[in-house]
């Protein structure tokens, strides 16, 4: 029997209460209010000298876990905010935060079975959720408004279920995309995989996304021809993105020129 899966997620993101919060320094704190009434919140970065040139400067959107969902305009930050923030002058790019409601998700899942034997399902409606539409918006209105070059995306966990979905609601949008402990729709994986760059994250003993998911992504997107890398970390468990930027050639991988 499927049903819509709405208690699983708020474990992703909690499981290591050792990780500390992210300074915000730099990051301005905004709110954004889409057509649909959502307000999301979000925090941006602009790299140094951003005002005093005219020159487009990459824009990279990160998507949060469950864990740091909530309307305080913070937690978004905990699990990257922090790095991107010190890369940010060697990688100079315009970084986004949105920061899902505690009531929502990037996206919906359904689930069959429980425990070990679950299975997930990943419906794609012609909407997506209230944060989903109002993150599209936001990034409408950030291309209108600032002075952007490519586009680039991550996310973990949540967030990179969300980014498999708004890169099929967006093919022709990004550049590249990293996405850490997440899964997707394999079906649609065609759609954006002529478009975009990947690279895939995964802890091997990851207990609460398992790993087949980011396999079977992968897969996908090589049968579509996708210019894709995939990095699996054995015995890691779902803290795989502390792995992943740790890794030395994630960003020049990421903002790499064609």
């Amino acid at each position: 029997m499927k049903s819509k899966i709405l208690r699983w997620f708020p474990f992703i993101g909690l499981i290591f209460p050792g990780l500390s919060m992210a300074q915000d320094v730099d990051y301005e704190k905004r709110v954004f209010l889409a057509s649909n009434g959502h307000e999301l919140p979000y925090r941006i970065l602009f790299p140094a000298g951003y005002g005093q040139t005219d020159t487009a400067f990459p824009l990279l959107l990160f998507l949060h876990g469950a864990g740091e969902r909530g309307d305080d305009n913070q937690a978004q930050l905990v699990h990257g905010g922090a790095f991107l923030r010190e890369q940010n002058k060697h990688h100079p790019a315009i970084v986004v935060f949105p920061q899902c409601a505690a009531s929502s998700y990037w996206i919906e899942l359904e689930s069959e079975g429980s425990g070990k034997t679950r299975q997930l399902g990943f419906p794609f409606n012609e909407k997506g959720t209230p944060p989903m539409e109002a993150v599209q918006e936001l990034l409408d209105s950030l291309l209108n408004t600032e002075r952007v070059g490519k586009v680039y995306l991550g996310g973990l966990s949540m967030g990179a279920f969300g980014g498999f979905d708004l890169l099929a609601r967006r093919p022709d949008t990004f550049e590249a995309a990293f996405l850490i402990c997440g899964g997707g729709n394999t079906l649609l994986a065609p759609l954006y995989a002529p478009h975009t760059r990947l690279w895939l994250f995964h802890g091997t003993e990851d207990s609460v996304v398992p790993v087949q998911y980011s396999q079977k992504m992968y897969e996908a997107l090589q049968e579509a021809g996708a210019n894709v890398r995939y990095t699996e970390y054995p015995e890691v468990n779902h803290d795989s993105w502390n792995a992943a930027f740790a890794e030395p050639e994630l960003l020049n991988w990421l903002f790499a020129k064609p």
